[in-house]
Order: C-alpha cells, then sequence, then structure tokens
C-alpha cells in the first residue's frame, strides 16, 4: 500500500507542482492593507484545494483580521484525530530588485522553487493537503480523522486564530497537531522539532527634557533620552553576554542527556555556521555553552532597534526630548512568562538614569514550549519520516518561536508534531525564498505515512 501512495504521487508530480505554482502566485501579503483582495483570494485558494482533496465541512471563516479556513474528514471511528495547522499569508518580497526571478512568479532552478511564500509556508501545508487528496484517492478514506484550521494572519501575529482556538475546543478537538513551518536540521536530515523558545517583545520609551534642547546651551546638564536608553541597555547583559536582569536564569534547566545527544550526532560545524549564516568576524554568548545550546536552550536579550533625535543628513546638534528602542527576550521551556515579564520591567525601572522617565510596552508575549517525543504521535512521526529519508530522524529544538504551538498545548491540551520540510537556507522573509522540490514531493509522501502508521498503531 506504501508503495502505491508513493506511485500515485509520483504519477502526479507535475500537476501537484502546478497546483502549488497557482498558489504561489497570489500575493498573500497580510501586512500591506492594499493586498486584502488578495488575501481573500488566497483564504479560497486554500479552500477550494481542501475540497478538491476530499476534505469535508469546507469554510472559509471571517474573522476581525484576515479569514481561517477550516476542514475535516471524519469517518475514521476509533482512530485518532490529527488537526493540521498552515497559514497562507505571506512576509513583503522587498527588497524586489534582489530577486532573480519575481517573488510571485514561481520559479523552478537547481532543483528548488523560488518565490515567497514557497517555504513559509504555502509549500510546506500544501503536502498536507496533497497528503490527503492521495490516500483518498488510492484508498478511498483516510486512516485516521483529519482537521485542517489554516490562517492568513502568522505574518503579522495571528490575533484572530489566537482567539479562536480557545472558543472553539470541541470542534478543534483532535489527539494531535500537526505543523509544517520549521526547516530540517540540514538538507537530506529528518528533523523534528521538540522545543521552541518563547518570545517576550516590548518597546522601551524614555523621555528626558520636555523638548529637544541645544545641545551647546544645555549639554552637560541636561538628560539625553537616547544615550539613558544606550545606558540602560548596556547594563541588561555584560561583556560575556549574560544577562543580568536578576532571575532571569532560575528556572533555566539545561538540556537532558538525551538532546545533547541527539544535538552532537548533527553535522554541526562552529566555522561553517560563522562564516555561511552570521557572516561576522566572531560569535558571541556565555561562554561554557556551544552555540547550539545557546541558541536553542538559553534564554537571550536582544535590542532590535532604537529611534530617536536626529538622523537625517547633515548635522543638527539636539539632546533628543524623547528615544525608543525596541528589545526581546527568548524564552526557554521551564521559565515563566509573567514572571520574566516583571523582573525585566522591575530592572528597567531599577536602572533607568535619572532625569529620565520609562515606559515599557510588552506588545508580544508567549511562552517556549517542549514537546516529550515519547509521545506515541511523535514516535511515529520520527518513524514515518526516517523511511522517506532513509536516515534516521533527529531531534531538535528552534530558537524562534511558533505561538500557535503553544495555543494549541494551553487550549486543546495536545502536543503538536512539527514536521518541519523546508531547509536552513530556504530564505525565508528575505529575497530569492525557495522550497526544495525534492523536499516537497518527499514530504507529501512523509505526511501520508505519518497519517497510515499513526492510524494503524491505534488498531
Amino acid at each position: 500500500m506504501l508503495k502505491t501512495v508513493d506511485s500515485y504521487i509520483d504519477a502526479h508530480r507535475d500537476r501537484y507542482l502546478e497546483e502549488l505554482k497557482a498558489f504561489l502566485r497570489i500575493p498573500s501579503i497580510s501586512t500591506a492593507p492594499e493586498h486584502k483582495e488578495d488575501i481573500a483570494r488566497a483564504a479560497a485558494y486554500t479552500a477550494e484545494s481542501l475540497k478538491k482533496a476530499g476534505m469535508e465541512n469546507v469554510e472559509i471563516i471571517a474573522t476581525e483580521g484576515h479569514p481561517l479556513v477550516y476542514a475535516d474528514w471524519l469517518h475514521a471511528p476509533g482512530k485518532p484525530t490529527v488537526l493540521c495547522y498552515g497559514h497562507y499569508d505571506v512576509q513583503p518580497p522587498d527588497p524586489l530588485d534582489e530577486w532573480v526571478s519575481g517573488p510571485f512568479d514561481p520559479t523552478e532552478r537547481d532543483g528548488n522553487l523560488y518565490a515567497r511564500g514557497a517555504a513559509d509556508d504555502k509549500g510546506q501545508f500544501y503536502t498536507h493537503v496533497k497528503a490527503v487528496e492521495t490516500l483518498l484517492a488510492v484508498n478511498g478514506s483516510l486512516p485516521l480523522n483529519v482537521k485542517f484550521l489554516i490562517e492568513g494572519e502568522e505574518e503579522v501575529g495571528g490575533e484572530s486564530i489566537t482567539a479562536y482556538v480557545p472558543e472553539n475546543r470541541d470542534k478543534l478537538h483532535a489527539d494531535v497537531a500537526l505543523v509544517s513551518d520549521t526547516a530540517m536540521y540540514a538538507e537530506g536530515y529528518p528533523s523534528l522539532c521538540t522545543g521552541l523558545r518563547g518570545l517576550i517583545y516590548a518597546e522601551i520609551e524614555a523621555i528626558g527634557p520636555s523638548r529637544d534642547l541645544h545641545s551647546g546651551l544645555y549639554g552637560g546638564a541636561a538628560p539625553n533620552a537616547v544615550y539613558a536608553l544606550i545606558e540602560l541597555l548596556a547594563k541588561a547583559k555584560n561583556e560575556d553576554g549574560i544577562i543580568q536582569i536578576p532571575g532571569i536564569y532560575d528556572d533555566v534547566e539545561p538540556p537532558t542527556p538525551a538532546e545533547k545527544r541527539s544535538w552532537e550526532s548533527l553535522p554541526f560545524s562552529e566555522e561553517e555556521f560563522l562564516a555561511k549564516e552570521v557572516g561576522s568576524t566572531a560569535l558571541t554568548g556565555e561562554p561554557g555553552h556551544n552555540v547550539l545550546e545557546r541558541v536553542w536552550a538559553r534564554p537571550t536579550f536582544e535590542v532590535h532597534g532604537i529611534a530617536g533625535g536626529f538622523t537625517a543628513a547633515g548635522a543638527k546638534t539636539v539632546i533628543p526630548a524623547r528615544a525608543t528602542a525596541k528589545v526581546s527576550l527568548r524564552l526557554v521551556p521551564k521559565q515563566d512568562a509573567e514572571k520574566v515579564r516583571a523582573a525585566f520591567k522591575k530592572f528597567v525601572k531599577e536602572n533607568t538614569p535619572k532625569g529620565v522617565r520609562t515606559t515599557v510596552r510588552i506588545t508580544a508575549s508567549s511562552p517556549a514550549v517542549s514537546v516529550n517525543p515519547d509521545h506515541p504521535a511523535i514516535r511515529t512521526a520520527a518513524k514515518a519520516f526516517g523511511e522517506v529519508f532513509d536516515r534516521e530522524t533527529a531531534y531538535i529544538s528552534s530558537g524562534g518561536s511558533v505561538p500557535i504551538v503553544g495555543d494549541f498545548d494551553r487550549h486543546l491540551g495536545i502536543p503538536t508534531v512539527m514536521m518541519g520540510l523546508g531547509l536552513p537556507d530556504d530564505g525565508l522573509h528575505s529575497p530569492n525564498e525557495k522550497f526544495s522540490l525534492n523536499n516537497y514531493y518527499t514530504g507529501i509522501k512523509t505526511v501520508a505515512r505519518f497519517f497510515q502508521e499513526y492510524g494503524a498503531s491505534a488498531s
């Protein structure tokens, strides 16, 4: 039966690819109001693809933001239910002049498909749709129950799905979620992500004098809002990169021995990471922790930008009255997001230079997530992934955040199989985003095999 399924996918490769290309031609940029109609077209295309695949109860759900798309197939009594998630919205393609081919003109090149959204996330979640279509075409039924929930706001915060999930627990009830919105560790290395760092994103506003002041008349006496932020932020980490916010490391646990063994088996080169991915003269971070630990299992504090004062061409000798810094903290499992938020606000208050008032605004907050690799669905997914790629599946973590995974855990009480099919060099959010054509087809086979084996394991 597995050979039959794989043969069907191979026989329909051209059609499956052309359908994905049609999807990628829709410029569904969620952050741009002028693309509202394109967002609606992408939602409609998603719904129509699910119908053609054989899914039932397909609906486009209006929200205060962009639409959600839901579908289900529930004719496998006694079998598990998998909730498939994805997003049809994409990032803006700028800068356009750096694209070799048009961002919404999907182009095959060197075994890859280049287009905005190819890997993030249209190409990846479309493998779920095609896996369902394949199984229904070959067998006339699915080996388990399947639900889809696809959103159009992932790139702008996902507020609508965050509100929808807790209000629709019964409708979304499942045994496990399936998300393909991460990357394999390396080409040819099947990898399941079992840990995600959480995120606290904040703006710090500093206010000094009542107005911008002449630096000649007031310099040396008046507080400077930009410099106050520099002083404050410089206290947040020491020269070794160790965060100085009291209590930040209290609940941080080291990687388990099993995690360390899995990470040590990966083909990681610090020199290649520095040269090919970071591109600086040296790496930074906490002493005593290797690079993978620092990006997967340690909390971080980063400054993303400072605005204030005069930045135009020429000179204007002012002491800025106001300045704003955008910062983030990445959290690891066991850290309490509320506790860290409180500690951060206290740190800012206690370290604000004299003559300056500061305000902290938390604009996003999500906890870290860890998934038990011994869960039956995770074990089955790892087995299926390894069989298709003919290599043992590695368990990895991600330094990034996928908030919906936490929502599924918190509100539905289910773990998530994070089956990334992208590659680290796919250029997400950058010009020339790509998705490996081999990973697209083998991804469909992997999802189909996971459905078959997970359904069979519940017999």
